[in-house]
């Protein structure tokens, strides 16, 4: 088993300095660092193999094609999907998010019918929704929060009707870090056969995420995020949903035949990766996960929890700041404002000591206008931070205080 001092070693951008300070990096839930390994990985692809995938029937592309199928095939094993078939590569969580918008729509949506929503859900699960709704004449639904970041669950049951054709969540919100009982909405869901989308942009990288027990329809996620390089990101879909949907997009490699005067499409997951694919990115995921299974996702998960308790004990002693989100069930994010303090101003100065938060609405804004503000400073550790940064982190916002007083 790796000590902190071994993981931290594997993460080379954790060693620099910033203003001649230690990096602090708590922006974990915009993007991740990335390993040693990861990067080993993207500079092998491009000095070893580099070539487009699924055309040639050369050496290199052939050896290119195999290590973006290998990609895949432990995305599934990763999430515990049936079918490597039901693994499409995407963009990221938000071009995973539009494409099923997309499609789904197209295929299932009417006039008068109604999309479930929650009010904890980041810009990329509410605009392609509503996107989606001013096409096809639907109605979006909106779970309601409480003051705790939770949502009303009574409510989300009393929004379902035989309008409702798919419920949207997020797994964890990333503005307050609140984990949704996404278990329980499924379950409700499915009772009334409608199909459920989780988005798990801020879940996929905090622990275990395995599809056949959680049963949801689809599940989307960014690359970037858990350890892995920009650009490349999953669409799960049960089989049954995937096969049915239209392609999102046009082009090479997810036809079958072309004529002038028809298109048949390719099958299953080729069907929604028209062009050429990231097959780079894809690979460099496939690093990543391995990265993570290394650590140990159980493992990845106690130690984030520790870091969140910590984090919560030394944030909530000091006077004058307000933590934003309460829930008992939370990633390791906390998000916070300091009376009087504008958080882009906080966010500067801790800047200034080398320590990197998120500052904004974090692409949330419903989530900010619920609680009257335009804005938090967010904090969001992951499992290669230690307590002793969260001690400067709190240091840091004494001195943010000092100089406001």
């Amino acid at each position: 088993m790796k000590t902190i001092e071994e993981i931290r070693a594997d993460f080379p951008i954790l060693s620099r300095q910033v203003y001649n300070k230690p990096l602090v990096y708590f922006d974990n839930g915009a993007t991740t660092q990335k390993p040693k390994s990861v990067i080993d990985t993207l500079n092998e692809v491009y000095t070893s193999y580099n070539a487009n995938i699924h055309r040639g029937v050369h050496y290199l592309s052939d050896t290119s094609s195999e290590a973006y199928e290998n990609a895949r095939e432990k995305v599934r094993s990763f999430i515990n999907a049936t079918k490597k078939e039901e693994i499409v590569f995407t963009s990221g969580t938000t071009g995973s998010i539009n494409s099923i918008a997309f499609s789904f729509g197209e295929r299932y949506i009417n006039k008068g019918d109604e999309i479930v929503i929650s009010h904890l859900e980041h810009h990329a699960n509410i605009v392609p929704w509503q996107m989606m709704c001013n096409r096809k004449g639907a109605v979006l639904r909106v779970i309601p929060m409480n003051s705790n970041g939770e949502i009303n669950f009574t409510e989300y049951r009393n929004l379902l009707s035989p309008k409702t054709k798919l419920v949207s969540v997020t797994q964890a919100s990333n503005a307050l870090g609140t984990l949704l009982p996404v278990k329980e909405i499924i379950e409700s869901a499915h009772s009334m056969n409608i199909p459920v989308l989780v988005d798990g942009a801020q879940g996929v990288q905090h622990g275990v995420n395995d599809m056949q027990k959680m049963d949801c329809d689809f599940y989307v996620f960014s690359g970037h995020k858990i350890y892995g390089p920009t650009g490349i990101g999953v669409l799960y879909g049960k089989e049954k949903w995937l096969s049915e949907l239209p392609p999102y997009q046009g082009g090479g490699d997810m036809v079958d035949k072309v004529t002038f005067e028809k298109t048949t499409y390719n099958e299953l997951p080729f069907k929604f990766e028209a062009g050429t694919m990231n097959y780079t990115g894809a690979i460099g995921l496939s690093a990543a996960l391995d990265y993570v299974l290394d650590i140990g996702r159980e493992r990845i998960s106690v130690m984030e929890n520790d870091l969140l308790v910590y984090a919560t004990e030394r944030l909530s002693a000091i006077k004058g700041l307000t933590i934003f989100g309460n829930s008992d069930k939370k990633i390791s994010t906390v998000s916070f404002l300091l009376n009087g303090i504008h958080q882009y101003d906080t966010g500067m100065i801790l800047d200034k000591m080398g320590i990197a938060v998120r500052t904004g609405t974090h692409c949330a804004q419903p989530v900010m206008e619920y609680y009257g503000i335009d804005g938090t400073v967010r904090a969001s550790l992951c499992f290669y931070n230690t307590k002793g940064e969260i001690d400067l982190l709190a240091d840091g916002i004494e001195k943010v205080k000092s100089m406001f007083a």
